[in-house]
């Protein structure tokens, strides 16, 4: 190895410590947006019925997220190895990426993020409720391929269980909102069926409570699942560095930090996301909330208990989906599911183009010095895209506005009220309350 092209020198420990830096950085960073662009998986519904109010609702659910985060350790522990095959079978790196601590491995891990965060950036700035999972999957593929070649790609498993991107992504991202839009849509009928001859003020107060109760139990199940990803591509990086060695465990460092950095970002909420998800696609009444919410957190515990790292979103968009279907005469705008679906669709081949182009990137300056600059990029395309966000600011006193579709048509991003609007006042509170 050229060690000059690498940028190593007797001091290529701590240069080597430095991209290891870079990495879990990055990898929270991830956990961060993982966490806002999720919120709404969670929250929109009970956001969008008044059974919470917006800032209450998003501070439940980053709560509920931290604690999840720490309940289990099994997606933590397949998120890498099920996709791309930088590990031996007991989960260690291979031995071609520990060379110079690790910096082939973490040079991968690290553009595989930044393809990951860049697409949850971009979909949370157009406001459209696309797969985390995916993305970082996604990213970490591109990385893959672009660094040694379409064989480092695990596609399917060893035919004894279902394994690999066909078996750990692609089988749950068409089977789970399937099955999410069944359960709900059986839920809501049901629902209305029972409830038929109740007042329905009386029905609405009661499933208010019923909507804190299941939604609650989504963010606890989003936070079994989600913050777990990124537990396990940080434990990947150290274990590639040579300061962890456990393979079937989790230091407490990480389950914390990555904890926390899901819940800070569930807590400052996905406003764009929650609008889209409440308002956008369904107009959604408490019984249909509650029916949303318990749906998608039984489908995401089971998978979380089994080990498969499925898409929240997916769950929670055909959760909503499903209760359009089952209530009779509920207005489902079929234009803003399409629009949804071709995220899906495009996420994971996206978010890989990314993270193909930044591993080229940081391969050709080398090193550490080519993790900087790919970090670099990173933080110039973050800032973009925030700075855009803020030409149509969503938050909590705007997320529940009346839903204009000819605007949809003209910005592609969902519409607000403009802040100078005179009657913006009156709509804000009764949307809130």
């Amino acid at each position: 190895m050229d060690k000059r092209r690498h940028g190593l020198t007797l001091g290529d420990v701590d240069l080597s410590l430095i991209l290891l830096g870079l990495v879990v950085v990055t990898a929270l960073a991830f956990d961060f947006t993982n966490g806002f662009h999720d919120t709404g998986n969670a929250m929109a519904t009970s956001i969008a019925t008044g059974a919470l109010k917006p800032k209450v609702a998003v501070a439940l659910s980053g709560i509920l997220n931290l604690v999840g985060a720490f309940l289990s350790v099994e997606v933590a522990l397949t998120v890498t190895n099920a996709v791309i095959k930088i590990q031996s079978k007991d989960g260690s790196p291979k031995p071609e990426f520990l060379a110079d601590h690790g910096q082939a491995l973490l040079l991968i891990v690290l553009a595989g993020l930044v393809g990951g965060i860049v697409w949850n950036l971009l979909t949370w700035l157009l406001g459209i409720p696309s797969s985390s999972s995916h993305a970082l999957f996604g990213g970490l593929i591109g990385a893959a391929i672009a660094a040694i070649g379409f064989g480092g790609v695990k596609w399917v498993g060893d035919g004894t269980k279902l394994d690999g991107v066909v078996g750990k992504v692609i089988a749950p991202a068409l089977l789970s909102p399937v099955i999410a839009v069944i359960v709900a849509a059986i839920g809501t009928k049901l629902i209305y069926a029972i409830t038929k001859k109740v007042q329905h003020k009386e029905a609405e107060r009661g499933f208010r409570w019923g909507q804190i109760f299941s939604a609650s139990l989504v963010s606890l199940a989003h936070g079994t699942n989600d913050a777990q990803k990124t537990m396990g591509v940080i434990t990947l990086a150290l274990i590639g560095y040579g300061s962890w060695t456990d393979t079937e465990s989790v230091p407490f460092w990480v389950k914390l930090s990555c904890a926390l950095a899901i819940a800070l970002g569930t807590y400052l909420g996905g406003w764009r996301i929650i609008r889209t998800l409440g308002k956008g696609l369904v107009e959604i009444e408490s019984p249909q909330g509650m029916a949303a919410e318990s749906s998608s957190s039984a489908v995401i515990l089971v998978s979380s208990h089994m080990g498969f790292a499925l898409s929240t979103t997916h769950v929670a968009t055909g959760s909503i989906l499903g209760t359009g279907i089952g209530k009779r005469g509920a207005e489902v705008r079929w234009s803003v599911a399409v629009r949804m679906v071709a995220a899906w669709l495009i996420t994971l081949p996206s978010a890989a183009l990314v993270g193909a182009l930044m591993w080229y990137v940081g391969d050709l300056i080398g090193g550490v010095a080519g993790g900087i600059v790919i970090f670099a990029i990173l933080c110039a395309a973050s800032l973009y895209m925030w700075m855009r966000s803020r030409k149509a600011p969503v938050d909590h006193n705007n997320v529940n506005d009346s839903w204009e579709p000819e605007e949809i048509a003209a910005t592609h991003i969902p519409p607000v009220v403009n802040e100078t609007n005179s009657d913006k006042s009156s709509t804000s509170k009764a949307g809130t309350r």
